[in-house]
């Protein structure tokens, strides 16, 4: 096993609201806490925490608490932070839901998790309505923060003026969020994250981060995303910096955004890199308040890492992690300018990790000096999800009976602890940092009546990014063209799952029992490059 070069830090036993805001001085609550990036409309602490305690009062007399399981279908905006920690104050539950999934998405999550409260914005209404409709959601569990006819609004809700109630709970089983996972493979699964979890996960992370109370942090990482979720809304807070929102990606309003308000700690996913490493407008925008950026939730090229740095003059880190572990395991921390930035840094405090070999599941030695074998990259902590929402057989296939989950990621790891990510042994493709599971696809497209089988797996494009590639075998005298399958899954999945590369052969490799043998394909697009 290795851990942390870092000693290991005290967690908590607190639910997050009273982590993150139970200690906030008098000097605290009158910081900013969040700015509306289009607006530039500003919280503060103080005015943040009341909105919090009037959000949680106002479900709460609704009947949302303990057990309560409520949707959250909404941008990055300053409502979307008190409206989350309201209904974690409460004692219910959250699912953060991608904001852009179909209706038939958004349906089966709601109706996966047991949801009986949604709260979205009107732009996303109508799909969201339906979604919630077919779940057994009445209007009057529908909220519409900027307000609707027939539904409670966040103005409802912060006019109710009930006191926050006194909430009991264990910190350590209570769950607190309910973020969608693909794990390793398969269709998306519900990953019970408990308070601790998160807690522990801040804890962990914050010090490795190094934002501080002066910095102002860049959201435009979903904040239903896990990686936006915990190093963006909850680090930010806990460290009593101010977050500026960003409600959807535009290039040009990230510049303006970064110049205007002087952000000076940016958090991205690599194709933002790509586009900061080689886009000319860049030069026309004052980015000189940026001190650090940190990349994760996909691999990020030490090339292109160095690229950014030297063009924006600042520190650029690279960080590790899965919807499973709260998702922080690994990162580069702000003090260890050293470390490659090819790699994904070190492990955080509070976790152990183990290699094994993906042939025989022996344990990969750590060398005295140089770098180890790849193998599979284990991981154990508090930040460990609790398991998959009513699905045990998932949970025992990732985290073993030692405790270790399972990433499905292949890593060396170098006597000095430094970790690089290089391979992966799971199916799931990462695509600007949303997960895809080859096997939803698939089975898409076998509801194309020209297709007789189909395969897909994920690919680099042109800027080394993985895009969802599919193999097709058609029907005899098929005229299907590559535009019509793409066309087709464009049309039913979210944009993000859209299938970008078609190749048409004419058998799919299978295992004797029938498997998909994706290493096969994967050997096969090596060879055509």
């Amino acid at each position: 096993m290795f851990t942390s070069p870092y000693a290991p830090v005290e967690i908590p036993e607190l639910s997050i609201f009273d982590y993150l805001f139970g200690d906030l001085s008098e000097a605290d609550l009158d910081r900013t806490a969040v700015i509306d990036g289009s607006s530039g409309a500003a919280l503060s602490y103080r005015s943040l925490v009341d909105q919090i305690n009037r959000v949680a009062g106002a479900l709460a007399e609704r009947g949302v608490g303990p057990g309560t399981v409520v949707g959250l279908l909404c941008p990055n905006t300053p409502e979307f932070t008190a409206v989350f920690h309201g209904i974690l104050r409460a004692g219910a539950t959250v699912t953060t839901i991608n904001s852009m999934y179909t209706p038939d998405d958004v349906q089966r999550q709601l109706a996966d998790s047991g949801a009986t409260w949604l709260v979205t914005v009107s732009p996303l209404l109508d799909g969201a309505r339906a979604a919630a409709h077919a779940s057994g959601i009445s209007n009057e569990c529908i909220v519409v923060i900027d307000g609707a006819p027939g539904h409670p609004s966040l103005a409802d809700l912060l006019e109710a003026d009930v006191q926050a109630p006194v909430v009991s709970i264990d910190p350590a089983t209570h769950v607190a969020v309910l973020p969608y996972s693909s794990g390793t493979t398969a269709a998306p699964k519900g990953v019970m994250l408990s308070h601790r979890n998160l807690v522990a996960n801040v804890q962990q992370a914050r010090d490795l981060i190094g934002v501080v109370p002066e910095d102002k942090v860049l959201a435009l990482l979903p904040f239903y995303h896990i990686y936006g979720m915990t190093v963006l809304l909850n680090l930010a807070f806990k460290q009593r910096a101010a977050l500026v929102t960003m409600a959807r990606f535009d290039f040009v309003e990230f510049l303006r955004m970064i110049q205007d308000h002087r952000c000076s700690y940016v958090f991205i996913a690599p194709p933002i890199a790509v586009a900061v490493a080689k886009h000319p407008l860049v030069d026309s925008y004052d980015l000189s308040s940026v001190h650090t950026i940190l990349s994760g939730a996909a691999p990020l090229d030490g090339a292109l890492a160095t690229t950014v740095a030297t063009r924006l003059d600042c520190r650029i880190l690279q960080g590790y992690g899965m919807t499973e572990v709260s998702p922080v395991s690994h990162l580069i921390p702000i003090d260890a300018p050293h470390l490659s930035r090819a790699s994904v840094g070190v492990t955080v405090p509070n976790m152990d990790c183990k290699l094994v070999s993906t042939e025989t599941g022996a344990e990969i030695e750590i060398p005295d000096s140089g770098v180890s074998e790849p193998g599979e990259l284990l991981v154990r902590g508090p930040n460990v999800m609790l398991g998959y929402l009513n699905n045990d057989a998932a949970t025992r296939e990732t985290i073993d009976a030692d405790g270790f989950l399972h990433t499905g990621d292949i890593a060396t790891v170098s006597a000095g602890g430094e970790v690089t990510i290089v391979d992966r042994s799971k199916e799931l493709i990462k695509y600007k940092g949303y997960q895809i599971a080859p096997a939803e696809l698939e089975a898409l497209l076998l509801t194309h009546p020209e297709i007789a089988d189909s395969a897909v797996i994920g690919v680099a494009d042109a800027d080394g990014q993985e895009i969802p590639k599919a193999f097709i075998v058609v029907v005899a005298e098929s005229a299907v063209t590559a535009d019509e399958v793409m066309a087709f899954i464009t049309e039913r999945v979210a944009p993000h799952k859209k299938v970008r590369m078609v190749e048409f052969i004419d058998v799919i490799p299978k295992s004797a029992s029938g498997k998909i043998l994706r290493k096969d394909l994967r050997a096969r697009e090596r060879a055509a490059v």
